[in-house]
């Protein structure tokens, strides 16, 4: 499944490089000596909250009858 998602990245320059977070995914954030660098560590810390977050709710529903569906959201 290929879905394209698009949020809101925030950077913020500090002594030691920039920080980065995403506004809309709590838990998403990173940081690196250059802009390039967090950009590219936070793309793979949105992956492995998304991961996490799919791994957390399969286990929760482990048994129980549940209904799946794509959703599209757009704005």
């Amino acid at each position: 499944m290929n879905i394209e998602m698009k949020f809101t990245a925030v950077y913020r320059k500090v002594p030691e490089g920039y920080v980065g977070f995403v506004q809309e995914l709590p838990g998403a954030n990173t940081q690196g000596a250059t802009l390039e660098e967090t950009k590219a560590n936070l793309e793979e810390a949105i992956l492995l909250v998304l991961e996490a977050n799919r791994e957390l709710s399969e286990e929760s529903l482990r048994g129980q009858e549940v209904i799946r569906e794509p959703i599209a959201v757009s704005k």
